[in-house]
This record gives structure tokens, sequence and C-alpha cells, in this order.
């Protein structure tokens, strides 16, 4: 019997997991037993989080970019072929070009997509970092800065959950550095009570704020932005002028989600320990496009493809489960330009933030290198 695996979706979490089953049925490529397939939307494979450093040319953006083909495993068809519907109940994806793929398994790694519109005036208004248009667009706006009064806005949803504490304590000593210290302004927004969605995380930052100066204001949701006035008003009522306005703008899932009728907003709702679709048997989730309760980080995604790996692969070998996903996350976080600290927590144990030290932004550095074995399923 001939098992078809269909993944959907390119980025790490679909690289991850193609990569995988490649190495754990290796047997049944070989044989003709498995045929992975990944639908992506691109040829090229981008290094996301890399895009926090553009805007202080830290990275270059060569560095961001391999082709998608050479990161994969040769025994896995790859098809720059987007998917245009998903039938869970048909078992298959049909492609933009009318192409219909077939499966016995499907991964869907559709990942998120940024969604500025939610917010009138959020994209002729803000800057961003979360793109590589948008992060060019901010380094330009940093160097042209000489003084003022600078927002950083998060909205919710969005992915990266620690890179908006990131991009202020980086921008804070870069324009330190640059003999600003006494002429800008820094004000942070979040949308709920704290900093960040982690109360430990919110906890740490905001001794970190208050010993740097920034300032900070919560239970603040975006109700739009007027780029003539420069100003930023909130669902609550309150309204922060600007001079240079970053945000975290809101995400949300793929449209071929949406169009497929799998989850309001693009977010498959998903099992949190099997990481199947909620109501299938042969349809696992991974990364961004879950709707678990959890930090949508790369982390997230690599171990939870590790987990899908190995059940997928004793499903087709063995037919029977190997083990649940704990809800593992791990994540750097750069508190400026040459420090860092880290976190990692799952369903039952919380996050403690260690205190910033050199030694552990050159952690962060040596793994943006080592990313691409990590995307390889090498580590």
């Amino acid at each position: 019997m001939k098992h078809c695996i269909v993944i959907v979706g390119g980025g790490l979490a679909g690289t991850i997991v193609a990569n995988g089953l490649c190495r754990r049925l290796s047997h049944e490529v070989r044989t003709g037993q498995a045929q992975i397939t990944v639908l992506g939307a691109t040829e090229k494979h981008m290094y996301q989080p890399g895009l926090l450093y553009i805007p202080f040319g830290r990275i270059r953006e060569a560095e961001l970019f391999r082709d998608e083909r050479t990161v994969l495993d040769r025994r896995v068809s790859f098809v720059v072929d987007p998917a245009k519907h998903i039938d869970v109940e048909g078992n298959k994806v049909t492609g933009q070009s009318g192409k219909v793929y077939e499966y016995d398994y499907l991964v869907i790694a559709t990942g998120s997509r940024l969604n500025f519109g939610a917010v009138p005036g959020l994209a002729e208004g803000a800057h961003s970092f979360y793109d590589l248009e948008n992060a060019h667009r901010l380094r330009q706006a940093i160097d042209e800065f000489q003084g003022g009064k600078i927002v950083i806005n998060v909205n919710a949803p969005h992915k990266c959950p620690v890179a908006p504490l990131e991009i202020t304590l980086m921008l804070d000593e870069h324009l330190r550095q640059r003999g600003l210290a006494d002429k800008f302004e820094i004000t942070y927004t979040y949308p709920i009570g704290r900093l960040h969605a982690l109360e430990p995380v919110a906890t740490w930052a905001v001794p970190e704020f208050d010993r740097r100066g920034i300032k900070y204001q919560t239970f603040f949701n975006t109700a739009s932005v007027d780029p003539a006035a420069k100003t930023i008003t909130s669902e609550e009522g309150d309204t922060l002028p600007y001079d240079l306005l970053i945000t975290v703008p809101p995400h949300r899932g793929a449209q071929v989600i949406e169009d497929s009728g799998l989850g309001k907003m693009g977010w498959v709702p998903t099992n949190t320990k099997t990481l199947l679709r909620e109501g299938s048997k042969n349809v696992f989730v991974v990364g961004d496009t879950t709707n678990i309760p959890i930090s949508k980080a790369g982390s997230t995604a690599h171990f939870e493809a590790d987990t899908i790996i190995e059940n997928l692969s004793l499903l087709v070998q063995e037919g029977r489960w190997a083990r649940d996903y704990d809800g593992k996350v791990f994540c750097f976080i750069e508190t400026g330009l040459d420090s860092g600290t880290y976190v990692w927590f799952n369903y039952t144990t919380p996050p403690r933030p260690s205190p910033p030290s050199q030694a552990l932004h050159w952690f962060k550095l040596a793994y943006n290198r080592m990313y691409w074995l990590s995307a390889s399923g090498l580590l």
C-alpha cells in the first residue's frame, strides 16, 4: 500500500516535517511505499527572524534566503503551486494551477500573514519589520530619525511574540549609541493589561523598561492611525502623538484556510496534544496555522514538527501513535544590540527569563547561522 503525504506550505514547519519524514520513512520512500509532496508558494525560503536585524544593518539580506529546493531532502517532491482549496472530506488539495493532489495524510503548514487592513491608517502611517519591504523602509526611517516621540504599537494576534520587546530594547540602545539619548522618547503599547501575553515575561520587562526610561501603556487596542496628524488612537479612547510609529501589525492565517472553511481568521482548530485538526484523523496542523493558544514562534513550529514526524512515520509503519506534544517553546530575546536572554516553557511549566548577558546574545547570533541546519532537520 502506497502512502501519499501532502504538506501544504514550504516554510520552516513544512520543511522540517518533510525532511524528518524522509529520514524516518527512508525505506518506504525508497521502495515507493511512501511519497512526500510539499506544495510551496515560492521557490525561496526565508529566515524570518532575521528581519529583526535589517532595521539596524546587523544582517545582510542575502543571509535571509536560500532556494527551498536546496533546503529540502532531494527525495521530497517540491512543487511551487500554492493551495487554492483544501478538501478534508475528499482527501485532496487543489493548487492554484488547478492540479489536484490526493493524499492519505495531510500536514497543513500555511503560516500566517500580515493584516494591516484591520486598522484604518496603519499601513500608511506606520513602519514595521515583519516583512522585507517594510524592514527596509524602517531602516531608512531610523537612519533619518533625529529625535522626537516614538510609539511602538503591538497588535494581536501576532507571530514572534517576543519581537516587540526586542525591537524596543534594540532601538533604544541604537539611538543612544548615535548620541540621541536626550532627544527621543519611546512609548510601548500593548493590548492587554501587561507588557506581554506571558505574565512572567511581562514581569521581567517592566524593570527593564523602567531602567531605560521607556514608557508604556497597556489596554491599548488600536482603533485607527491618522498619518496626517501623526496620531494613533485606541479603542479605549486614548490618542498618542508620534514622530515615528513602529507597529507589530495584527496577523491572520492563510486565505486558503478561510476559503476552505477550515477555520475563522485562517486559524485551524487543532488538538493541543495530537496536533490533529479537530474532527480529522489524518490531517495534522503545525506552526502558526494552529489555533493553539501558545506562542506563534519558530521554535513552536519546530517542536510541533518533531512530534508530527514521530507520529506520522509510526502511523505509516506500524499503525500506532508515538507521543503527544507537550507545548514546548524556546525563545531567545535580544535585550539590546549586544545582550540577550531566553525563555522556555510548555503547557505545565511557565517561562522564567534569565538575567541578560552578552553570552546569550552570542548564542542567538549563532542560532541565526545554524537556522538552515534546523530547517533541514539536522538540528
